[in-house]
C-alpha cells in the first residue's frame, strides 16, 4: 500500500464526482396511486423539477426547463408544490407566482405579478381553491403574512386572506370533511422551535374561518405539523414534555400518544417539513430520533406499540402517508438519499429514485462513531467522528492526521449519518472530520437546544473545542493541525471559535455571520428577531453583541480564514465576509475571499459547490504544508502568495 502524508491521498470521491453525479432529492407527494417528488439539479445552476410516478409507470418529469419549482417565503422556502386528484399547483422560482398544472396541459398563472410568495399550500377540490401561507412583501417595513385563498380557475388572483395578524403562518390543514381548518402560527421574537400556536378554526359556506380558537402551544411550546385522520382526529407533535412528542386533540385537551424521551419534531427551518402522518385512524407511521439515531416505525394506538421497521437506513426525511403507502427520503452511512416508497403493514419496501448513481468503492467510505464528551460548563455534548479513510493509501508511521471540525448550520440543526460526500471528500484525501451538535442541536430534547439561549457564540464554540480536544487527548488527530468550518450560523460559530480560543490553526467560513450586531439590523423577517434570544434583545444588549462579535475583535484573531459567500445573499449579507476578510487582510493575517454573483444564502450551482471545496482543500493544504493530489484551480492567498 502507498504511503503518503494525511491530506495528499488520491481520491475518486471529487468536488465534481459530488455535483455532477448528484441530485438533491426534496419534497414528496402521494395522491392516491401516484408518487411525487422534487428534484435539485446542481448541474442545471440547482433549478428544482417536479417528476412524477403514476403508479406502476414511468417516471415523468413535470416541470422541464425553464421552470424552476422553488418559493422564497420566508427566504428558506420549502412546500413549493401541492397535489390533489392529480392538480398540481407549484411556485415558479422566477416570479414567485402560483401556477396550475394539470395532466398533460401545461402551467397556468393563479396568482398576479406582484411581490408576493406563497407556500405550504393544499388543494380544496370541493371549493376548487389552494389554501395555503403568502408573503406580502408590499407594504413598506417588515413583509405581512397571511393564510389565504387562490381560486384554481379564473383570472389571476392574490388570494382571498382567511386568517392574519400573527407575525408567521405555516401547516394550514384542511378536515376530511372540508368543515374545519387547523394551522400554526407564532410571534416575534420567537422561532418556531421556541414557541408557535395550534390554531383550529370552522368553516362557513364559503370556505372562511368562525370561531378560531387556540387549542395548544404558546412562547413556550413548540408545536410542529398537525395532521388530520381520515376519520376527523386532530393530531400534531409538541414538546410541552421536553421533548417533541405524539399528541390527539379529543376536543378539550390533548391526549399523549407515546410518551418517550426522543424526538419526534423538527425545527421548522422551511415549509412542508413532515416526520410523521395517519395510516387510518388507530395507526401512525412516524421517524423519530433517540439518541442522535433516526428510526421509522409503526405507532398502534390500541396498544401503544411502536414498532420501528427493519430497514438499511438510519435517516429520514420528508415520511408522508397515504392509506397504506408512506413515501420517506432515506439515507445510511453507506447510502446516498433515496425516495422509498413503503408498504405500512407488512414493512416491504422498494427504492423509486436515488439522489446519485455512483459505485462508490466501500473501502473508500468513513463510517461515523457516535462521540459523547465533557463541556468546560460541566455538560456532555454530542459528535460523529469520521476518520481518514482510503483503502489504497496510509500515512507515514508516527503521523497524526489533520482534523476538520465541522460547525453546522442553524443553530438548531441536527448532524445526521446520511453518507455526506461532501464529508467523504475530506475523509478519503487523509482528513478526520468531527461533525459536531453542539448546544443547540436539536435531538437531544428542548434543554438541550435551550443550552445555546443567551450563550450563542459560547456554548456552541466551547462544545466544538472540546470535542477537538478530546479527540487530540486521545491521540487521535494531530494537535498542531485542527481546522474548523461551517456555513451561515455555522460560519458565526467557527468565527468565534477562531478569534476567541487559540486551538484552531485555520478555518474556514461560508455566509458566515462575523458581526452579529449587523445581522440583527440588516436580515430578513423570519430572523430579524432570533438573536433576541441567542444573545440577548436589540439595541438593549449592545454591550453583549459587540463582546460576542468577531469582527469587533479581530486583533485576537491570528490564524489564516477563507471566505465564501453569495452575492445574492439576503440572510447574511456579503458586507459581513467583505468586512472580515479586510480587517484580515489589513492585519497581515493569510485569508482569502471567493465571491459568487448568482448563489445566494447556502450554494446550489455545481460550479460554485466545486469551487467551494476544493479551493477550501487547497487552501488547508497551503497552510499545513501537503500538496493535494487533484488538480485544482490557483487559489490566491492575501499575504501568504
Amino acid at each position: 500500500m502507498p504511503v503518503a502524508p494525511y491530506g495528499s491521498w488520491t481520491s475518486p470521491i471529487t468536488a465534481a464526482l459530488i455535483t455532477q453525479g448528484t441530485v438533491s432529492l426534496g419534497n414528496v407527494a402521494l395522491d392516491g396511486g401516484d408518487r411525487y417528488w422534487t428534484e435539485s439539479r446542481p448541474q442545471e445552476k440547482g433549478r428544482t423539477t417536479l417528476l412524477c410516478q403514476r403508479g406502476d409507470g414511468p417516471v415523468d418529469e413535470l416541470t422541464p426547463a425553464p421552470w424552476n419549482v422553488r418559493t422564497r417565503a420566508h427566504e428558506y422556502g420549502g412546500g413549493a408544490f401541492t397535489v390533489r386528484d392529480g392538480v398540481v399547483v407549484f411556485s415558479h422560482d422566477r416570479d414567485q407566482r402560483l401556477y396550475r398544472l394539470d395532466p398533460g396541459g401545461n402551467p397556468q398563472p393563479l396568482t398576479v405579478e406582484a411581490d408576493l410568495k406563497f407556500g405550504d399550500g393544499l388543494l380544496d377540490i370541493a371549493r376548487q381553491r389552494w389554501i395555503g401561507v403568502r408573503e406580502d412583501h408590499r407594504p413598506a417595513g417588515e413583509p405581512q403574512d397571511a393564510i389565504v385563498a387562490v381560486p384554481l380557475g379564473g383570472d389571476p388572483s392574490e388570494g382571498e386572506v382567511l386568517m392574519s395578524g400573527a407575525d408567521f403562518y405555516s401547516s394550514p390543514r384542511l378536515s376530511p370533511d372540508g368543515q374545519q381548518l387547523a394551522w400554526i402560527a407564532w410571534h416575534h421574537p420567537c422561532m418556531p422551535w421556541d414557541g408557535t400556536e395550534l390554531w383550529l378554526a370552522d368553516l362557513d359556506e364559503a370556505g372562511r374561518p368562525l370561531n378560531p380558537r387556540c387549542i395548544a402551544g404558546g412562547p413556550t411550546e413548540s408545536v410542529f405539523q398537525p395532521e388530520w385522520s381520515p376519520e376527523g382526529r386532530l393530531g400534531f407533535v409538541s414538546d410541552r414534555s421536553g421533548w417533541w412528542n405524539l399528541y390527539c386533540w379529543d376536543g378539550t385537551v390533548a391526549q399523549p400518544l407515546c410518551p418517550r424521551a426522543a424526538e419526534f419534531g423538527l425545527p421548522q427551518w422551511v415549509f412542508g417539513m413532515r416526520t410523521w402522518g395517519w395510516a387510518d385512524d388507530t395507526t401512525l407511521i412516524c421517524s423519530y430520533t433517540e439518541g442522535g439515531l433516526w428510526y421509522l416505525a409503526r405507532l398502534d394506538l390500541t396498544g401503544g406499540d411502536l414498532l420501528p421497521y427493519d430497514l438499511p437506513f438510519t435517516e429520514y426525511n420528508g415520511l408522508v402517508v397515504d392509506g397504506d403507502r408512506a413515501l420517506v427520503t432515506a439515507a445510511a452511512p453507506d447510502r446516498l438519499t433515496e425516495l422509498v416508497d413503503l408498504e405500512v403493514t407488512t414493512g416491504q419496501w422498494r427504492t423509486l429514485a436515488c439522489s446519485g448513481d455512483l459505485a462508490l468503492d466501500p473501502g473508500m467510505l468513513a463510517r461515523p462513531e457516535s462521540l459523547a464528551f465533557p463541556t468546560p460548563d460541566g455538560a456532555i455534548a454530542y459528535a460523529l467522528y469520521y476518520p481518514p479513510t482510503n483503502r489504497n493509501f496510509t500515512a507515514p508511521e508516527g503521523e497524526l492526521p489533520p482534523l476538520l471540525v465541522k460547525s453546522h448550520s442553524g443553530p438548531t440543526a441536527q448532524t445526521r449519518t446520511g453518507l455526506n460526500l461532501s464529508l467523504q471528500f475530506w475523509t478519503s484525501r487523509g482528513f478526520g472530520v468531527l461533525d459536531v451538535n453542539y448546544g443547540g442541536s436539536t435531538g437531544y430534547g428542548r434543554a438541550y437546544r435551550e443550552r445555546l439561549n443567551g450563550q450563542w457564540g459560547v456554548v456552541d464554540v466551547q462544545d466544538c473545542a472540546a470535542g477537538a480536544r478530546w479527540l487530540v487527548d486521545q491521540g487521535r488527530v494531530d494537535g498542531d493541525r485542527l481546522c474548523i468550518d461551517g456555513g451561515s450560523a455555522g460560519g458565526y460559530t467557527t468565527l468565534c471559535a477562531l478569534t476567541f480560543t487559540d486551538l484552531f490553526r485555520a478555518g474556514a467560513s461560508r455566509y458566515g455571520v462575523s458581526d452579529p450586531a449587523a445581522l440583527a439590523q440588516d436580515t430578513h423577517k423570519f430572523e430579524a428577531r432570533y438573536l433576541d434570544t441567542l444573545i440577548g434583545p436589540w439595541p438593549e444588549a449592545q454591550a453583549l453583541y459587540a463582546a460576542r462579535s468577531p469582527l469587533h475583535h479581530v486583533e485576537r484573531l491570528n490564524c489564516p480564514v477563507i471566505f465564501f459567500q453569495g452575492l445574492e445573499d439576503k440572510v447574511v449579507p456579503p458586507d459581513q465576509a467583505e468586512r472580515m476578510f479586510q480587517a484580515l487582510q489589513d492585519k497581515g493575517i493569510p485569508t482569502a475571499y471567493i465571491t459568487f454573483p448568482e448563489e445566494g444564502h447556502s450554494f446550489r450551482q455545481a460550479a460554485t459547490i466545486q469551487r467551494a471545496l476544493e479551493a477550501e482543500l487547497a487552501f488547508f493544504a497551503r497552510i499545513f504544508g501537503f500538496t493535494p493530489a487533484d488538480a485544482i484551480e490557483p487559489l490566491a492567498i492575501a499575504n501568504l502568495d
